[in-house]
């Protein structure tokens, strides 16, 4: 009974604002202090670097170091808006793959956050299957994904997909809100065939619908951290 308590302590709230305190797997982008709660954390998303669309394709580090001491295992995030990676740009992201592991981190792998549009993703998988090619044999493969992926995607495009992916963090936020709707587009979150975690935006609303309490594939929450609204500054009073 005890250890059915402390499971239902620990387990996040059935609706309301996102806390971070309540959860165990992050998002951390750059320059986005980690709030307490990260201490605790079981899985950690790290931004790491960038591929930006414009001129050549480059990768652009954003990290000044390499995470190291961290209990949590690590997944390096590449946020990429284009698909037209050079021989640098992979080397680039596969070095620092490497170096964060061989800092003596639990590295799980790779996650590519690529906004593909539901109508792109036979493209999408073409690349992924690169990544995977080029890939260490130890590392997974993460993608982030839209809500629409569940709703309108092809069957067949998405079933190529599970054949690359270990598994898919879709997203239920933009900015730094909750999607209005977004219960809509988990009508059949079940048929998804994807492993796949449900990222929710820290402060946004959310309600879990219904599909998720029969979907076998859901791997739980992992909530986007902001960063904290800077406080005006008060002049000094000059009585």
């Amino acid at each position: 009974m005890l250890a059915a308590l402390l499971a239902a302590s620990c387990a996040p709230p059935a609706s309301g604002p996102v806390d971070p305190a309540r959860y165990d797997q992050f998002f951390l982008w750059a320059g986005v202090p980690p709030p307490p709660a990260v201490a605790h954390a079981k899985v950690l998303y790290i931004l790491g670097g960038e591929v930006r669309r414009g001129g050549p394709p480059r990768f652009v580090s954003l990290r000044a170091a390499t995470p190291r001491g961290l209990r949590s295992a690590l997944w390096l995030t590449v946020r990429s808006e284009r698909l037209d990676w050079d021989e640098r740009t992979w080397e680039a992201a596969l070095r620092m793959l490497a170096q964060w592991h061989n800092a003596g981190n639990r590295v799980e792998g790779l996650q590519i956050d690529f906004d593909a549009a539901t109508s792109g993703l036979g493209r999408y998988a073409a690349f992924l299957r690169e990544v995977r090619r080029r890939l260490p044999p130890r590392a997974k493969l993460s993608v982030t994904g839209l809500l629409d992926w569940s709703a309108n995607g092809d069957p067949g495009a998405l079933a190529a997909l599970s054949g690359v992916v270990d598994e898919a963090v879709i997203q239920t936020y933009q900015g730094r809100s909750t999607i209005p709707g977004y219960a809509a587009y988990f009508r059949h979150i079940d048929m998804l065939p994807l492993r796949h975690k449900i990222a929710l935006v820290e402060g946004g609303a959310w309600t879990p619908p219904p599909a998720l309490a029969r979907d076998k594939r859901f791997a739980g929450y992992v909530v986007f951290l902001l960063r904290p609204p800077v406080r005006p500054v008060r002049a000094a009073s000059l009585r």
